[in-house]
């Protein structure tokens, strides 16, 4: 066990600095003011102190967070840590995970330099520690606010057990393009949406209490419009309005900041011509003087040298914008192939004074800030426990929350017939790349996860039926007819060993196979690194070769179940014309196998709902629902081809699955959508109220959406808007009454003059089981 005592080095500077009683402050109570106002900081005499006894090389040296153990993104690697840390060149640590190395590296810190100062350890705990849950897209189709807080609870539990303090989540960025790999970190294509679970997540990391040791400080991200990129390409170039930046794409940001969150992260790409790393409006006029932040900002990895690429300058240039717009910390500068660094160049761009003492200072202090709220200079130990981390790490009881959220986030796409929930007999056939796949069920970006204890569809249905049904297997095909290509989708770990056989050996046996059986469980899809960052695709379809056995299979006229795996939608026309029932489980973590099974065979009923429009074919991207409307709006409601409307000549315009789509086993009929008043002023609210019966036979959730639009405004306003969700049990038989309440902040919108106004005038409303609703009811805003 890890002995947890204050050093000698920190004690003295305690003393020195008058410190030695423990203070506890949280980033909410700073950033939370309704005004949007700073607050003082209840640490900035004790910051200032240490800052006075500083070097410049020591000051430099907080600025500076380099990589160390397994480099998970980027091509740098830093070298000789060591002797930077005895010699105070290094503020924090990512990718480090173990507690006694956490400790022993700590040591360093607070024994061996000169000022002790601690380190901060940080690390990309995207979808849970070492209990992983789906990724990030699949865990937002659960709309399920209180569950996707207790995903971020228990990973910041393991995580701070493990030695971590710090997580670069949550990631919030709005994208309305599945070409882009990294849409399987979001939460999908809504403003409205994507701000609750912004909040959710940063409550459940930080609990109101950074100086705890079982919650992490988070770091919003990507700061900002990263999910907007041209094209669809990683890191490619984003350009768009003010109006639509406040409207669409900033609001999941400010709800985290308006949520407390202790950190920022700047994106890769570019914001009005100025990298965002770089962009002094972006994270200092907005992110600080507009909405109040307080905390500190971190770049990605390597971005302030990336500036380079963007033709900002030589590295005494980008290091100096960036740090005068506001970023305080480097991630991964600190490296041999890199020429443009904080810690190597902030000294030169001083000296040609391009940057003040003062700029660095300031940086400096948020930086030693949060290290305080952290409770680092109190017990610089205090997250290292390897008794803490043996018996909170992977518990049974975190595997067991995390099977039913990958249960919980399932969506089901389609079901013929009732052909699901399974009978717990009988033969099944399960066929697919991905049914042994274990390593690649807790998806992208499950850095920390044990891929070894993971529970491949195949296992968990052993486990849970195997002993009621007889199950049969056949992988069927490789990934992907291209082996280079599966090559690059089964990164990091996630190997899928290729079969030796050929092509028509593999697709005999599986024919083989499902003919024996009952029904076939086809488990196909995408590999885990199909998605993710730097994983871009052009073609959005299930790969050919998967294609070619999900149709052989259906030619045996068995009935044919397609188990999807994915991080982005997908284009699936042909499955959903010719597949009796679809289940779309994206990538469900560490209990994948028995998440799956639990809901095929119904012991849970599928409640999840799409966060982002699944297209017809990638020609109709960027598509989401709520859109602007044209001057020439398509005037039939079939879909049917009209010249000189805004249409295509070869597919309709609706999308193949509608932004908050997903079936249940049972049935939700809605009636008696009903307001209280049919006008209201800014001081008064609107009361709604629907009806909703489960006719159907199985008891089930369902997710209520109500959506608002706003017929006549000064600008331009979308067709339809999320405006509140709630997720409801109904036994089968039951109708309950779901309630919502409309305000005027729900009627507001930026203009353009980016004022944040409610107009008066008509409103439509609509509540349905997703956006395809009609809108049937109003209400006038009076003036």
């Amino acid at each position: 066990m890890i002995k947890l005592r204050l050093t000698k080095n920190i004690k003295a500077i305690a003393i020195a600095l008058g410190v030695i009683t423990v203070f506890s402050c949280n980033t909410n109570t700073e950033s939370k003011s309704a005004s949007g106002s700073k607050s003082e900081n209840p640490y900035q005499e004790k910051v200032d102190s240490i800052i006075s006894l500083m070097t410049l090389d020591e000051k430099l040296g907080q600025l500076n967070l380099p990589a160390t153990g397994p480099i998970t993104t980027g091509a740098s690697k830093s070298t000789d840590v060591v002797k930077k840390i005895e010699d105070g060149k290094i503020g924090g640590l990512f990718n480090i995970k173990d507690p006694k190395n956490i400790y022993e590296v700590q040591k360093i810190a607070v024994e061996k330099s000169r000022l002790g100062i601690p380190l901060i350890f940080g690390m990309d705990i995207i979808h849970g520690f070492k209990t992983t849950f789906p990724i990030p897209l699949g865990l937002s189709a659960s709309w399920d606010m209180e569950m996707i807080e207790k995903t971020a609870q228990i990973a910041a539990n393991e995580a701070s057990a493990n030695g971590i303090n710090w997580t670069f989540s949550p990631m919030v960025d709005i994208s309305r393009d599945p070409r882009w790999g990294r849409v399987s970190e979001g939460n999908g294509e809504d403003p409205y949406l994507g701000s609750e679970i912004a909040r959710a997540m940063v409550r459940g990391y930080q609990q109101d209490d950074l100086s705890a040791n079982n919650t992490l400080m988070s770091c919003v991200k990507h700061f900002a419009l990263y999910g907007a990129p041209e094209a669809g390409r990683d890191y490619n170039t984003v350009d768009m309005s003010r109006i639509r930046m406040y409207n669409e794409y900033l609001p999941p940001y400010k709800a985290a900041v308006e949520e407390g969150v202790g950190s920022v992260m700047a994106s890769f790409n570019e914001i009005d011509g100025v990298p965002a790393t770089g962009n002094k409006w972006l994270l200092t006029d907005l992110l600080r003087d507009d909405w109040g932040f307080n905390g500190f900002v971190v770049s990605d990895y390597t971005g302030i040298y990336e500036m380079r690429a963007h033709g900002m300058g030589d590295e005494y240039d980008v290091t100096s914008l960036a740090l005068k717009a506001g970023l305080d910390m480097d991630m991964a500068g600190d490296a041999a192939n890199i020429d443009a660094s904080y810690i190597k160049d902030l000294k030169g761009a001083l000296d040609q004074g391009k940057i003040s003492m003062g700029d660095i200072d300031k940086a400096v202090a948020r930086i030693l800030t949060a290290k305080y709220q952290l409770g680092l200079f109190d017990d610089p130990y205090k997250y290292c426990s390897e008794e803490r981390a043996e018996k909170e790490t992977l518990t049974q009881e975190n595997r067991d929350y995390a099977r039913l959220v990958g249960a919980e986030s399932t969506v089901l796409l389609k079901n013929d017939n009732q052909v699901l929930p399974l009978k717990k007999s009988g033969t099944v056939a399960v066929i697919g790349p991905l049914a042994k796949a274990a390593n690649n069920m807790p998806g992208t970006w499950s850095v920390s996860s044990d891929h070894s204890k993971a529970i491949s569809v195949w296992d968990g249905l052993q486990q849970t039926v195997g002993n009621d049904v007889n199950l049969l297997y056949a992988k069927g095909s490789n990934l992907d007819y291209d082996l280079e290509l599966e090559k690059r989708a089964t990164m990091f770990g996630k190997d899928i060993p290729r079969d030796g056989r050929s092509d028509k050996q593999m697709l005999d046996e599986a024919l083989a196979i499902a003919k024996k059986s009952d029904i076939v469980v086809a488990t196909i899809g995408e590999s885990a690194e199909f998605s993710g960052e730097s994983s871009s695709r052009t073609d959005i379809g299930i790969p050919q070769i998967q294609k070619d056995l999900l149709q052989a299979l259906l030619k045996t006229g068995k009935p044919v179940i397609l188990v999807l795996f994915t991080g982005r939608p997908l284009t699936l026309v042909e499955e959903n014309e010719t597949v009796p029932a679809i289940l779309n489980v994206w990538f469900p973590g560490s209990e994948a196998g028995l998440s799956i099974s639990d809901v095929l065979f119904g012991d849970v009923n599928p409640s999840g709902k799409l966060t982002a429009t699944f297209p017809r074919n990638v020609g109709q991207v960027p598509l989401f629902y709520n859109h602007k409307n044209t001057g020439r709006p398509l005037g039939n409601k079939e879909g049917n081809f009209e010249k000189f409307k805004t249409n295509y000549l070869d597919v309709r315009n609706e999308p193949l699955y509608p932004f908050g789509y997903g079936l249940s086993y049972t049935t939700f009929d809605y009636s008696n959508v009903k307001l209280d008043k049919t006008s209201m002023t800014i001081n008064d609210t609107i009361s709604v109220s629907v009806d909703i019966t489960n006719s159907g036979d199985y008891d089930g959730k369902e997710v209520v959406q109500l959506y608002i639009r706003d017929l006549v405004g000064t600008v331009t306003r979308p067709v339809k808007e999320l405006k509140g969700f709630q997720k409801v049990f109904i036994k089968k038989g039951e109708t309950k009454t779901v309630n919502f309440t409309i305000s005027v902040e729900d009627l507001k919108f930026y203009n353009s003059n980016l004022d944040f106004v409610a107009e008066p005038g008509e409103f439509q409303v609509a509540i349905g089981t997703n956006s395809d609703v009609e809108f049937k009811n109003s209400f006038n805003l009076l003036d």
